[in-house]
């Protein structure tokens, strides 16, 4: 492809880009709005997904030969079967397990990467190492301290602002010297 192709094909989609980007930056807005029931429409695909994915392993059990590949593929598909119902017939629950657990990984990778940091000090980056570490801590921290209720949204809000950040990354990619 020659440069002067490549440069129209990127033109063509530096509008499709932007409005990828306007559309993630809508959805992150109204996702802001509404982040009980985005936790738990997330919580409740997750189930679902889960379900198809047991239905899935009980059709590879059917296909498999010999005793334990059978037995192994049936079990995670019973695992499976088992999560995925639980989840549905209890979101809220499952929520708050969920976030839990989120903000228990935030604090731990956090601690981990100050202490790493801690050690990095003769390097010239280790202070926003430290600092990363910091936030992760810090909001874990905050997710535990607020929990049971911060099950019910935090979910909903990482999506939220993790729609936000893409788009913004899209506008910003689509308005790069490299899409003109």
């Amino acid at each position: 492809m020659s440069r002067e192709s490549g440069s129209v094909q990127a033109q063509s989609n530096r509008g499709w880009i932007v409005a990828m980007g306007i559309g993630l930056i809508i959805l992150g807005i109204i996702g802001l709005g509404m982040t009980f029931a985005l936790t738990t429409v997330s919580i409740l695909f997750y189930g679902i997904m889960l379900i198809v994915g047991a239905m899935g392993q009980f059709v590879d059990a059917a296909k498999r030969r010999g005793f334990k590949d059978v037995l192994y593929h049936i079990l995670i598909a019973l695992l499976y079967l088992f999560a995925g119902i639980v989840i549905v017939t209890n979101p809220i629950q499952a929520e708050l397990i969920l976030t839990l657990i989120v903000a228990a990984i935030l604090l731990s990778v956090g601690l981990v990467r100050m202490v790493m940091a801690i050690g990095m000090r003769q390097s010239g980056s280790w202070f926003l190492q430290f600092l990363s570490g910091a936030v992760s801590a810090v909001l874990g921290v905050m997710i535990m301290v607020q929990w049971p209720v911060s099950g019910l949204w935090v979910i909903g809000l990482f999506i939220s602002v993790e729609l936000l950040v893409n788009g913004w990354s899209y506008i910003f990619l689509g308005f790069s010297p490299e899409n003109k």
